[in-house]
């Protein structure tokens, strides 16, 4: 009782201490708006609880919730707070959720004056360490995972962690700069001393930029964390927005803005990518993949600037650029290897964002139709005016019926990495499939439930049909997917379990819900983002946390992710309610066991799986192993297996369409016609459609 004292005697102090100076700390930072800033803590304890699906109430389980994520925000690399600044935070913990309804917000006051002055010990640690220079020859690890490390006991123990830090990045730059050296045609080669010397200077001006970038944090930044790390404890979609972030909101890098064409979020201090964007210019380039962190940003001959815990939209201005310029991101893949990939920014191109379709020939000669949806798109502004507007299902029916005219005995639809959209279209594309009944059950937060159903009796399609799918696949694809399974009407094939993404979420513009008799103007509160709903497969059974488990699971390179909504912190349950009634496919007639055991022996003989399935059980592998050797030597031969291993899985797949690029590419940006045709190459060279087409025969 006495210690816990004492930490609140030491709150005490530190309110006493910082209140005044904090706002001017900084004379660049803008005084922030108490007031203001209150009412918004007050709005979220009021309204979340309310307007969320889950019965979740502004309570201390919340409270030390919402401590935590906010606690990862600030610190999640653990390379700033010492353990008594985290035990100094912790005791604000319990009372988080009083304060908000009382007005009474201290959290991010603390968090940002104690977080301030660790940084600047840090820079100035950070600056002599440099100076003194390293031992590289010194046999020592450093341990890559935050979660597999304590906070350090002390500014000596934070030193060290620094020490190993800047050493493993000085190391591997002076392995950038000779493998750069060693492709260079120049004649004049850099000795290795003068490679350290350049290593290091790169290092050291890398790290005077993240410092200044983190002296660029203000204090109203940590308040609107603080209010996302609340709206987060509810669950990982509901968030509160900024002013700034509203106008971004889920910043896409397509339409008519020219970038990479990637879908970007902040979480726990890195920049990662959440999905590739169809036909976009990282679509085209095919290295970027979703999972990816971006940990530097280079331009030119520029040196790459580092933007781990870096905020999102600043990291976007890095990323985004006027077409035909080249940004090179270096990304640390999810089984813990590095890699830069260099991406010539361009406007999406929007045919390649539309459904598709080519005719694939089986091993024992029948046609066989392939249709991929890469999202479930509609044009909704033109639905609305009651004009034709141009949408997904419309265009699957299309390329069906064309498909159709080439007499096929079969039909793959390929739904993998498609992150949903319309589900209007999820509903509609399903009764393409079956006669007419349900397809989705979706409840709101009052417990009411609605079925959303196919009422066209018209069957598009009547024959076999197989659906692909992989743990990118969400939403509005897993509804689809559901559906089919739950129909009998396809068999489902991909890796263990899609995405589980099984709820809907509003944007609330704060503005439009101030509490009535607040009669002061405040600037922009921002907007919130919230989960109202959640969808039911016809079973019963929730898409939401399991996702669709296919019938047939294939090797994948993405099996050892924690990716999902299983791996999300906070995310809604798995739960289920009552079936509806419906009628299963009647042509069902193939015997899904019997299948399922000829698929299993065929992947064990399959050289393209089973190079995949290696592959991922060593992808595994290094990802467990977080402590890395910063032995010159060893970090040398972890790279080169790294390599020989992505050339291993290009030879058979993954890099296919880089290659192809690289051989069909005319050098001066116009497009050759046959280059819109390659995707057709690129499905023929896919070992899961090569096992899909088998899984067919068997079906017919």
């Amino acid at each position: 009782m006495n210690t816990l004292y004492n930490r609140f005697l030491t709150i005490v102090l530190l309110l006493n201490f910082f209140a005044a100076p904090l706002v001017f700390a900084k004379s660049e930072a803008p005084e922030i708006d108490t007031s203001r800033n209150k009412l918004i803590g007050y709005m979220l304890s009021k309204q979340l609880p309310v307007m969320h699906f889950s019965d979740k109430v502004m309570n201390d389980d919340l409270a030390f919730a919402a401590f935590d994520l906010y606690l990862k925000q600030l610190d999640y690399q653990k390379r700033f707070l010492l353990q008594s600044d985290v035990d100094t935070l912790s005791v604000l913990a319990p009372g988080i959720d009083n304060n908000l309804l009382k007005g009474d917000i201290v959290l991010p006051d603390i968090g940002y004056g104690v977080l301030s002055e660790r940084i600047k010990e840090t820079k100035k640690i950070s600056k002599e360490l440099l100076k003194a220079g390293f031992d590289y020859n010194r046999d020592e690890n450093y341990e890559t995972d935050p979660d597999k490390l304590k906070y350090a006991a002390s500014l000596s123990d934070l030193q060290e962690r620094w020490r190993k830090l800047l050493k493993a990045q000085i190391i591997s730059r002076f392995l950038d700069l000779s493998e750069e050296q060693e492709k260079d045609t120049v004649e004049e080669k850099k000795s290795e001393k003068e490679l350290w010397k350049e290593a290091e200077e790169k290092i050291a001006k890398r790290n005077l930029n993240f410092f200044n970038r983190m002296d660029q944090e203000t204090q109203q930044d940590h308040y609107d964390r603080f209010f996302n790390a609340i709206t987060r404890a509810f669950d990982p979609h509901t968030n509160y927005m900024p002013p700034a972030n509203k106008e971004d909101f889920d910043i896409h890098m397509r339409g008519s803005l020219e970038g990479i064409g990637a879908l970007l979020r902040e979480e726990d201090g890195y920049i990662k990518v959440v999905r590739i964007i169809p036909g976009s210019a990282s679509a085209r380039q095919g290295l970027l993949q979703a999972e990816d962190i971006i940990l530097r940003v280079g331009q030119d001959d520029e040196e790459p600037v580092e933007i781990t815990d870096m905020r999102l939209r600043d990291a976007v201005r890095l990323i985004r650029g006027p077409k035909g310029s080249v940004v090179s991101l270096t990304v640390k893949k999810p089984d813990a290897t590095k890699v830069v990939i260099p991406i010539q920014r361009d406007v999406v191109q929007i045919e390649e964002t539309f459904v598709k379709s080519t005719l694939l020939e089986s091993p024992d000669g029948t046609k066989v139709g392939y249709v991929i949806i890469p999202s479930f798109y509609r044009d909704f502004e033109k639905t609305r005016s009651g004009s034709d507007a141009r949408n997904s299902t419309d265009d699957t029916r299309r390329e069906i019926e064309k498909l159709k005219k080439e007499n096929i005995s079969s039909l793959i639809l390929d739904l993998r990495n498609n992150g949903g959209g319309s589900l209007m279209d999820a509903v509609d594309t399903s009764g393409l499939f079956v006669k007419t009944g349900p397809v989705v059950q979706v409840k709101n937060s009052y417990g009411n439930k609605r079925v959303l159903s196919d009422d066209d009796s018209s069957v598009t399609w009547g024959g076999p049909l197989l659906v692909l799918v992989n743990q990118f696949s969400a939403s509005a694809s897993e509804i689809l997917a559901a559906a089919l399974q739950d129909y009998g009407r396809a068999v489902i094939v991909g890796g263990a379990h899609t995405h589980g993404k099984g709820t809907v979420q509003t944007l609330i513009d704060m503005n439009e819900n101030i509490p009535l008799l607040h009669l002061k103007k405040y600037e922009d509160l921002g907007a919130l983002k919230v989960t109202i709903q959640k969808f039911y497969r016809v079973n019963g059974g929730s898409t939401q946390y399991k996702g669709v488990e296919p019938d047939i699971v294939l090797p994948s390179l993405f099996q050892h992710l924690e990716s999902g909504e299983q791996h999300l912190d906070n995310s809604l349950p798995w739960d289920r309610v009552d079936p509806v009634p419906f009628t299963r496919f009647a042509s069902s007639s193939f015997d899904l066991d019997t299948i399922m055991e000829k698929s299993a022996k065929r992947v064990q003989h399959d050289e393209g799986l089973q190079v995949i399935a290696d592959e991922a059980k060593k992808a595994t592998e290094r990802s467990e192993q977080t402590s890395i050797s910063l032995k010159l030597s060893d970090m040398k031969v972890k790279r080169d297996e790294a390599e020989i291993a992505r050339d291993k899985i290009g030879a058979h797949y993954m890099k296919y369409r880089h290659e192809k690029d690289n051989e069909n590419g005319d050098g001066d940006g116009t497009d050759k016609e046959e280059d819109k045709d390659k995707w057709k190459e690129e499905v023929k060279e896919d070992p899961y459609i090569h096992e899909s087409l088998l899984i067919l025969e068997d079906m017919r």
